[in-house]
């Protein structure tokens, strides 16, 4: 199951990239979202995947059990899915507030910050 998922990480790696590598600010906040879920399924693999022995310490011990999966990463994966969902419900808003005040996704046509007469700059010194 491990190699598998393994596998599934880099495609959502590889996806993700592709898609922030794009032009538009919708498949760059998609591929954003895609990293983050490639990051969080990274960490889960991470803490091995067992349903044999719970990640519960029993009363006669001070430590896990040898077989049983590490519970830290999913904390922080809990965690970081709050985050990644703040931060995507930002972007949500940010890339529709653009589109908005200049009417475009594009991000090579954004230039409201821009001016159109500006100099060129120095090409030497």
């Amino acid at each position: 199951m491990e190699p598998l998922l393994a596998i599934l990480v880099g495609l959502f790696f590889a996806a993700a990239i592709y898609l922030m590598l794009s032009k538009f600010t919708i498949r760059i906040m998609l591929g954003i979202a895609i990293l983050g879920n490639s990051v969080n399924l990274l960490l889960f693999t991470s803490g091995r995947l067992t349903r044999e022995v719970p990640p519960i310490i029993p009363a006669n011990l001070e430590s896990l059990p040898a077989g049983a999966a590490n519970p830290l990463p999913q904390a922080l994966i809990l965690t970081a899915i709050v985050i990644s969902f703040s931060f995507l419900a930002f972007l949500l808003v940010l890339t529709y507030r653009a589109y908005q005040d200049l009417g475009t996704d594009d991000t090579s046509e954004m230039h409201a910050a821009e001016p159109d007469d500006r100099p060129l700059p120095p090409l030497g010194y």
